[in-house]
This record gives C-alpha cells, sequence and structure tokens, in this order.
C-alpha cells in the first residue's frame, strides 16, 4: 500500500528572485541624454509644454518627447530650431557635459552623437566627436562618412574656417567656384561662409575628419 504524497511548498525560481539592477547614476551620461535634459530644463523653466516647443521648433510632440529622454540624435536644424524656440543659445544645450578627471572628455571608438542630415537615408553619417563647453562654440569635429554616390549634395555655408583631412577614398570637393581633389592623407581648408561641400565621389566609401573653427567675430550659431 503506498503512501499519500505529501505536498511541500513550492521553491521560488531563481528567475522569480532575481530583480534588475537599478541603474547607477553615477554612470556617464550619453551626449544624446545630456541634450536632452538640457531641452527639458529650459522647456519647463519657460513653463512650456512639449507641444508649444515641439510647433515652435517644426517638430513633432513625439519626436521632442524622444529627445527629451535621449531616445533620440537630433540634427544640428532640429538643435537650433529648439533653442530659438526656448529662446536659449545652441551651445547651451551642450554646456556641462560631463568629462573625465582632468578636463578631457573622451568619445569612444563609435560612440560619437550621429547627426542627421541630408544624405543619412543613403548610409551617409555625421559623427559628432566632441560638445563644446562654455558660453560659445570654439569648434565642432565630425567624422564623416559617404557611402553612396548618387546623392545630390546641397552647398553648406556657416561662419568660421572649416578643415577637411581624407581618410579613406577619393573625393573632388568644391569651394566656391574651384573643384580640388583629395585623397587619403589631403586636406583642405578654407572659409565657411563660401558655398562648398562634395561635388563627385570618385572612391567609396569616404571617410574625413571635418573640423569647424570659429573665430571671436562669429555667432554663436549658424
Amino acid at each position: 500500500m503506498r503512501r499519500p504524497r505529501t505536498k511541500t511548498a513550492a521553491k521560488p525560481s531563481v528567475r522569480a528572485e532575481t530583480r534588475e539592477p537599478l541603474p547607477d547614476r553615477g554612470s556617464a551620461q550619453t551626449l544624446e541624454r545630456h541634450v536632452g535634459n538640457a531641452v527639458r530644463r529650459a522647456r519647463l523653466a519657460h513653463r512650456l509644454t512639449l507641444a508649444e516647443v515641439a510647433k515652435k521648433a517644426g517638430i513633432s510632440g513625439g519626436m521632442l518627447s524622444k529627445i527629451e529622454n535621449g531616445q533620440s540624435s537630433p540634427s544640428l536644424d532640429t538643435l537650433s530650431g529648439l533653442s530659438r524656440a526656448l529662446g536659449v543659445s545652441l551651445s547651451a544645450l551642450f554646456q556641462g557635459f560631463p568629462t573625465a578627471e582632468g578636463g578631457a572628455q573622451l568619445v569612444k571608438k563609435g560612440q560619437g552623437m550621429e547627426v542627421v542630415r541630408r544624405g543619412t537615408k543613403r548610409g551617409h553619417t555625421y559623427h559628432l566627436l566632441a560638445a563644446d563647453r562654455g558660453p560659445r562654440r570654439l569648434f565642432e569635429p565630425y567624422l564623416v562618412t559617404l557611402t553612396d554616390e548618387s546623392e545630390v549634395f546641397p552647398r553648406f555655408e556657416h561662419p568660421g574656417v572649416e578643415f577637411i583631412h581624407i581618410l579613406e577614398g577619393r573625393i573632388e570637393y568644391r569651394h566656391g567656384k574651384h573643384t580640388y581633389p583629395m585623397g587619403p592623407g589631403d586636406s583642405i581648408t578654407f572659409r565657411g561662409e563660401v558655398p562648398h561641400g562634395p561635388d563627385r565621389l570618385l572612391r567609396l566609401p569616404i571617410r574625413m575628419l571635418s573640423i569647424i573653427i570659429y573665430g571671436a567675430s562669429d555667432t554663436a550659431e549658424s
């Protein structure tokens, strides 16, 4: 004759006992989240709603929400629109970005904030490699990658002096009425207010370092 089985309390599973770790508040803040927090602080300081700021900046409320939560990398045009809508300078949105001890700002490989510009849908990328601190911008360094020769490029105009150094590929770069053939190791420096931009992509992919340097007479926003 079999003895009746005694029921025992079920042991909680390991999964049930496991809890998600709390976020480390002391961890490094991403550039996207830093900018998003700056936008939110400025909006709340002016007691503006998401809808009000989004309308003035020419973007959707959903996009603004993603920017404030650090879930989207806004383009320079979008940031410029937000700065005007909020009544702050563009550089103020980057001011105070945390740096490592000693004052250096380290951006690891592949972690530069991707800036959306014309050509992004075709695989062209612009990564901002540093965020200037202080009341006005001093420089903007970008790692630019071009991967599609069919893109029609606009002509850019902006304050300051631009320096371009080709890392990979070959390109014809236009500045004003002149074009300059460039390959790996070649550099070009020019005034940014003269219309300029890629003219022909001769060998893909093209990777180049672009640094815009602002002088004392240049405005804080382009």
